[in-house]
């Protein structure tokens, strides 16, 4: 079969499932009440963050114009840095072009063929193909089974072990059992990484789950992050010991083989994380938010801003979604493969940046689509 025969096929296929998916432009003047988004402390166009975005362009240039063992190491790379481990707890930080480098470099830099990766079922996609592309062996064990966990590195005859998980999980918004994560990893020698892409901003003081729970800068986490949801920015973090973060400058193909973190992301990344401090109301408001949203769609409240609300299936779920569309709130779509479990979803987001008249229309309007 030729590849436009396999292609045309796919499409059908994606067709006779109600898979299909499209991308949609959208405009600078919307309008619609964002559930579907990531910002979740409301930071993407605070004026703060976007002037120090633009100061940085203009300072540095558009982008990086190296990778960062060339020339495109920055002053803003190295602020960033230092004011991340700082602020979350560890010896030091490794910023990178995307979340998803992130995820990649970590785990394909710190394992090898005498390594056993452990990978939590409903882990995001970038820390699936992390596994795929590593030499490691790998153990898949069900979402959040400590006794899987456990029995997966008790029988191991590698001599080294992963762990991997997401503190606050994206699909189901649950949180990971983080502390009797820590305690199996270090009773069998093992190493937990702990995806905080929506922990940071969110648990805790804005800290993440990790150091809410006192669990930073352990020698035994390590610790991925995204600087696109609560930072409103873009880009990625590895932190962890500097024997850590040395050995990914050295060793991680996805850092060293991609040009450096734009410098506007990078700065606009540190003063978002600079008011994330000055302003903690932030996270406060982002739980009541989330706790309004939970109730309204009548489903338990969760550890993060994320939540799940399973339909009957996809047909349901798209239209779900456009008649919220309709009536001015976006709401996020989540269908298989894109859920672990194989359930159609809606995923509403909360933010801190929804006002009051906000909240209560999303909360009207969310009550009368949830079957």
């Amino acid at each position: 079969m030729s590849l436009h025969a396999w292609l045309g096929e796919q499409a059908r296929q994606r067709e006779r499932d109600g898979l299909v998916r499209s991308l949609a432009t959208r405009s600078g003047a919307d309008d619609l009440i964002d559930l579907a988004g990531n910002d979740y402390l409301g930071l993407c166009r605070d004026e703060r963050v976007t002037a120090a975005a633009a100061r940085a362009a203009v300072e540095w240039g558009a982008g990086a114009s190296a990778s960062r063992l060339v020339t495109g190491t920055l002053p803003v790379h190295t602020g960033l840095e230092s004011a991340l481990a700082e602020r979350l707890g560890h010896e030091a930080a490794l910023v990178h072009s995307t979340g998803y480098h992130a995820n990649l470099s970590a785990v394909t830099a710190l394992s090898d063929r005498d390594t056993l990766l452990v990978s939590d079922a409903h882990v995001h996609a970038s820390l699936v193909d992390a596994c795929r592309l590593s030499r490691g062996t790998l153990a898949v064990v069900g979402h959040n089974d400590l006794a899987q966990v456990e029995a997966r590195l008790a029988e191991r005859t590698q001599t080294r072990a992963l762990v991997l998980v997401e503190s606050i999980y994206s699909v189901l918004g649950d949180a990971a059992p983080l502390i009797e994560l820590v305690a199996l990893c270090e009773r069998h020698d093992a190493t937990l990484v702990v995806d905080e892409a929506h922990g940071i901003g969110v648990a805790g003081d804005g800290g993440g789950l990790v150091r809410e729970l006192g669990l930073a800068g352990r020698p035994s986490v390590i610790v991925t992050m995204t600087l696109s949801k609560a930072l409103g920015s873009q880009g990625g973090a590895v932190l962890g010991s500097q024997a850590v973060v040395d050995h990914l400058v050295n060793r991680s193909r996805p850092f060293i083989y991609d040009t450096g973190l734009a410098p506007s992301a990078a700065a606009a990344a540190h003063e978002a994380l600079r008011i994330m401090d000055a302003e903690p109301e932030r996270v406060a408001r982002l739980h009541h938010v989330a706790a309004s949203l939970a109730d309204a769609a009548g489903v338990p409240r969760v550890a993060g801003a994320v939540l799940s609300v399973e339909m009957p299936g996809p047909a349901e779920t798209l239209a779900a979604q456009a008649e919220c569309a309709g009536s001015g709130v976006r709401v996020g779509c989540f269908r298989p493969p894109s859920t672990p479990d194989g359930i159609s979803r809606l995923r509403l987001t909360a933010s801190a940046g929804i006002d009051d008249d906000g909240l209560t229309l999303a909360c009207k309007l969310i009550g009368t689509v949830v079957p």
